[in-house]
């Protein structure tokens, strides 16, 4: 099974200029926890995620309409292609720890999102020999190395 069969293709997005206010209503309004940070090419810059919204807010002495999506996000995008096999992204979400994934182009523009709900969706049971595209357990497995504690060093 590949990745274009089972992302999603209609995907909410903001520029790196967009405030965590605008940014916040746009996850608000579509549903998600997400939102790819674009360029003007329609590039990815990186993710900003509702977490990263209520850490900033919650750190920074000034209000959401006043942070911009850019001084908020950290660290590259994880990215996927749409003709990757699933398990590629999956192994992708295991080793970042990351539950939701940009899908890009060979040239990094957005093509659409692979998130764990549209894995949990499309898995399939193991029913004797027969063995699904994407089963229960590849995306158990996935949803327990994402969801394992971090081993912090030096505390």
């Amino acid at each position: 099974m590949k990745v274009q069969e089972i992302m999603t293709r209609d995907v909410q997005c903001c520029g790196p200029n967009t405030n965590l206010a605008e940014a916040a209503k746009m996850m608000w309004d579509s549903d998600c926890g997400i939102l790819p940070v674009l360029n003007v090419e329609g590039k990815v810059l990186g993710v900003i995620t509702d977490r990263d919204i209520c850490m900033a807010t919650a750190t920074r002495n000034k209000p959401a309409a006043e942070i911009t999506v850019w001084e908020t996000v950290s660290g590259k995008a994880h990215t996927c292609r749409p003709t990757d096999d699933v398990h590629t992204a999956l192994d992708i979400m295991k080793r970042e720890k990351v539950r939701r994934l940009p899908v890009v182009d060979e040239d990094g523009v957005l093509q659409g999102m692979l998130a764990m709900n549209d894995c949990i969706l499309h898995a399939e049971e193991s029913k004797g020999k027969k063995v699904p595209e994407l089963s229960f357990e590849d995306v158990m497995r996935t949803l327990k190395a994402i969801s394992a504690h971090r081993v912090l060093v030096g505390i």
